[in-house]
């Protein structure tokens, strides 16, 4: 029998780095609470926006945090794919426009958040917090994305092997080598839980030096919890698959 392993940390020093980057000797459990409290607080702040917005779909539109912490220092980089989910935007924009007004709104969602993250986490964080926001050009070469446009897409009924081919085809757009999903639980309200895949191109897996994103998503139903994993394959420049 195989044995299964998280693509991701399989491939750790190679193709894949830490998403958090900081030592600490004595107060580890400190620092990883710490963390946590981030990551819950740009979680609470996304679902804030949502409500205010009256949007109750799938979508986070954050690809990945990183955070970076120094001796008086903390940067937390979040990656975002949307940003018309976070700020409303009103009335159409010509395509000029549209990438200066997407650089303001970067910079004020950046000023909002480290507002929100310095009041929350005031009590619990000595050092100074510096917040970077990066949008991601295509968004739908992350698994995280394109895990959520799944999501989003079960909760409405639409028919499995329709969604995940849709799903495919945006991975195809986003330039990927290869992408595989799986969906399992009850789908389509059947009693006997199941599981569909689909896969184009190629994702080798037993491969070290090919990097391939991975992502677990569980979304809840009507039906029940379904679980969704991608793997999407994309060819680092500086490793060659043979």
């Amino acid at each position: 029998m195989g044995n299964k392993i998280n693509p991701l940390g399989f491939r750790l020093g190679f193709t894949q780095n830490h998403c958090s980057l900081w030592f600490e000797e004595r107060d580890y459990s400190e620092d990883l609470r710490e963390d946590e409290k981030i990551y819950n607080c740009i979680e609470n702040y996304v679902q804030y926006i949502k409500k205010k917005k009256d949007e109750n779909d799938s979508y986070r539109g954050i690809t990945h945090i990183e955070i970076l912490k120094q001796t008086e220092l903390i940067s937390v980089n979040i990656y975002i794919a949307f940003v018309n989910l976070f700020i409303e935007k009103q009335g159409q924009q010509k395509k000029e426009e549209k990438a200066e007004e997407e650089e303001e709104e970067i910079k004020q969602l950046r000023k909002e958040v480290q507002k929100m993250l310095v009041q929350n986490m005031l009590d619990s964080v000595s050092r100074k917090l510096v917040i970077y926001i990066e949008k991601v050009q295509k968004p739908y070469r992350e698994p995280k994305i394109l895990a959520e446009y799944i999501a989003l897409q079960l909760k409405e009924r639409v028919e499995i092997k329709k969604i995940m081919k849709k799903a495919i085809e945006l991975a195809e757009k986003a330039d990927v080598q290869g992408v595989k999903i799986k969906i399992k639980g009850r789908l389509n309200g059947i009693e006997r839980a199941r599981k569909e895949s689909a896969m184009q191109g190629r994702v080798p897996l037993h491969t070290l030096r090919a990097k391939i994103d991975y992502c677990y998503y569980a979304v809840q139903t009507v039906y029940g919890v379904l679980g969704i994993k991608i793997w999407i394959f994309v060819e680092d420049e500086r490793f060659s698959i043979i």
